[in-house]
């Protein structure tokens, strides 16, 4: 346990800085930039042992991973962010752990959203998933809604009972008119966010950019960036 404690140190302690020097580069001050950890496929042991180290925000992209990961970690002080696509079959879990969505992308997905929040009277903090790849009206491969829509599916989450529209995320497509481009495509939803606010001011999240392309992301102007590898490490292969 000490020997992963200090190699998640370590790891931490490199992002941390390169996050600064980020900050630093884009005449930011680092509190603008919030790090959430991805432990997807990592067990709770390493979610406490990060919550040791001062980590507040981890996220997670598997129902089936999270669900009793978030369970086994419930005394710890930490805000869970789902990142991953989410069928509505999955909904009433992740309502029961999850702070944060940051996957919606569709209105079914608002209205199970809603329901289940209002069920438990909770709020859920919901991120828009805007799929660069896609056209104007089409989904990305990855999931999220075109820049087309997001106005009306901001619209639908932020009058919706238990919801709270927070903002935008993406992930770097990798294809499309961006692929290869990530800190073009962050700029890309910096602007779309820039709109989104002038009807929903409160919406100012930018989640953008992970373990290869975090500069990028700060430098484009993201409020939080989701690093997985680069803190915890290369991940083993599934199946």
């Amino acid at each position: 346990m000490t020997d992963r404690k200090d190699e998640l140190a370590a790891n931490l302690a490199k992002v941390e800085r390169r996050i600064a020097d980020a900050c630093a580069a884009a005449g930011r001050a680092r509190d603008e930039v919030t790090l959430i950890v991805v432990t997807k496929t990592y067990p709770a042991s390493d979610v406490r042992i990060l919550a040791e180290l001062g980590v507040r925000h981890v996220a997670e992209n598997r129902d089936q991973d999270a669900a009793p990961k978030a369970a086994a970690c419930s005394d710890l002080p930490l805000t869970w962010h789902f990142v991953g696509q989410l069928q509505t079959n999955k909904v009433r879990s992740v309502v029961g752990y999850a702070d944060f969505v940051q996957s919606v992308d569709r209105s079914k997905l608002v209205t199970a959203l809603s329901k289940e929040a209002a069920r438990t009277g909770r709020e859920l903090g919901c991120l828009i998933q805007v799929a660069l790849d896609a056209g104007e009206s089409a989904r990305g491969e990855r999931g999220g809604v075109a820049p087309g829509g997001i106005g009306e599916l901001a619209d639908l989450v932020a009058a919706a009972p238990g919801l709270r529209l927070d903002g935008l995320m993406t992930v770097a497509p990798l294809t499309g008119e961006y692929a290869g481009r990530e800190r073009a495509a962050f700029e890309r939803l910096v602007v779309l966010s820039t709109d989104l606010r002038r009807s929903h001011p409160a919406a100012t999240m930018v989640s953008a950019g992970m373990s290869t392309d975090l500069e990028q992301a700060v430098a484009a102007g993201a409020t939080h960036v989701r690093v997985g590898s680069a803190v915890l490490g290369v991940r083993p292969r599934l199946g």
